[in-house]
């Protein structure tokens, strides 16, 4: 059962309220969150692995039989490398690590072929390197959370603050209502309804709680805080451990990762290639997971990878190769009898974002174009060039600028593109 109260509703009648409704909930709702939480973890955990092993290389394009695989580990490697990284103690352990991966469909062999993971000479990758990650909307849940969190960390703003509760005082709190507020003006929900009931899935996802757990999220006066810390680094041991995770580390881990950048995002790139210096991807898809450089939908400037992504935006470790057969000026887009034609495309942003990646400058050009994302939706293509962002002229500007022009801005965006013909 669901209480909705007025915000100017008193707290003692909050309180009372929502003190009922959790007992009635009772041992029911802490096990979903518990479970959900659970789940989050293995999110944050896959992601952070597939971050590192991109820039140790050991996630690259493979050749078998004449034909290349993209972005893709082998089995028997990983478990060495995994050993060698002191993530598990011997080869049977770290075959357990990576079956908890594939037994929630962030891994699979490259056919479908194993169900089991088999420390083997065989090819296995990473749903988020191929866009076949499963967005469920626990995932989604989670995504967005992480892309909120990290929206809060990286900002300058007096949200999160050591307020008092009930004669305690706790550290990095948010006032329910405040929070509201803040949702709106970025833009995150378009009603106060619909920004209360974010705050409640966030809540029963285990990603914030009331500071004495005596409270649902309801807009008001009552203090919340994050319950889970995305950036805090995770031990692939952790994995095993059916019950509780370990004690947080601090918020300001400096393995933190950021908004999910399209790859991130969770579209699918054909192909990965990091560098040594590795780039996060900006993308932006508004979800947080989930992935590559310039994401739109999945994007940050950085890299989606803050923990699903989870992106599906988000923003991955990795420098893609260009799509562009070649690079145009923008006076060579703005020619007259050109080979270009312009097109327009007004794009609502879902929960995970607008599933496009740019990349390039002066101009820039669709990267990627995640197949079941509000972009594809609106006609979108890959090696299109962006001219303008809700009406400004973005040509002589590069994907870092056009993907925060667009994650600052309002969930609908409008789109100006020139397509070769």
């Amino acid at each position: 059962m669901h209480i909705w109260m007025h915000r100017n509703t008193t707290p003692l009648l909050f309180a009372s309220c929502f003190s009922r409704e959790m007992d009635g909930i009772g041992n029911t709702m802490q096990k979903k969150v518990a479970e959900l939480e659970r789940l989050a973890e293995v999110l944050v955990t896959g992601e952070q692995l597939r971050l590192r092993l991109h820039e140790a290389k050991v996630i690259k394009d493979r050749r078998h039989h004449l034909r290349t695989y993209p972005n893709c580990f082998v089995a028997k490697e990983l478990i060495d490398w995994l050993i060698e990284h002191k993530e598990a103690s011997d080869r049977d352990t770290a075959i357990k690590i990576v079956q908890k991966l594939l037994d929630q469909s962030i891994i699979h062999h490259v056919c479908d072929e194993h169900r089991d993971f088999k420390d083997m000479k065989l090819f296995y990758r990473f749903r988020k390197d191929d866009g076949t990650f499963p967005l469920d909307n626990e995932a989604k849940v989670f995504m967005r959370g992480q892309r909120i969190y990290e929206k809060l960390m990286n900002t300058e703003n007096n949200l999160l603050q050591t307020r008092e509760e009930e004669g305690e005082s706790f550290e990095r709190t948010l006032v329910a209502s405040e929070f509201i507020d803040w949702l709106l003006q970025e833009g995150e929900m378009p009603t106060r309804e619909e920004a209360e009931q974010l705050g409640r899935r966030l809540l029963e996802h285990g990603i914030i709680q009331h500071v004495t757990n005596k409270n649902h999220f309801v807009d008001g006066p009552l203090l919340y805080q994050f319950r889970m810390n995305f950036r805090r680094r995770r031990r692939l041991m952790e994995l095993l451990h059916e019950r509780g995770r370990s004690i947080p580390e601090s918020h300001d881990s400096p393995f933190c990762l950021r908004k999910q950048s399209s790859d991130g995002g969770n579209t699918s790139f054909l192909s990965v290639s990091p560098t040594k210096e590795i780039k996060v991807s900006v993308g932006v898809r508004r979800s947080s997971m989930s992935s590559s450089c310039g994401s739109i939908g999945y994007c940050s400037s950085g890299y989606y990878s803050s923990s699903p992504t989870l992106s599906s935006s988000p923003p991955v470790l990795c420098n893609p190769k260009s799509v562009l057969k070649r690079q145009v000026s923008p006076e060579e887009l703005q020619r007259p009898g050109g080979p270009f034609i312009k097109k327009t495309f007004t794009i609502v942003g879902d929960a995970v974002g607008w599933g496009f990646v740019v990349r390039g400058s002066k101009p820039c050009h669709i990267q990627a174009v995640d197949p079941g994302g509000p972009a594809a939706a609106a006609g979108m293509k890959v090696c299109q060039f962006v001219v303008s962002v809700n009406g400004l002229n973005v040509l002589c500007h590069d994907y870092r600028t056009v993907s925060n022009l667009i994650l600052t801005g309002p969930r609908t965006i409008v789109m100006e593109v020139m397509e070769e013909v």
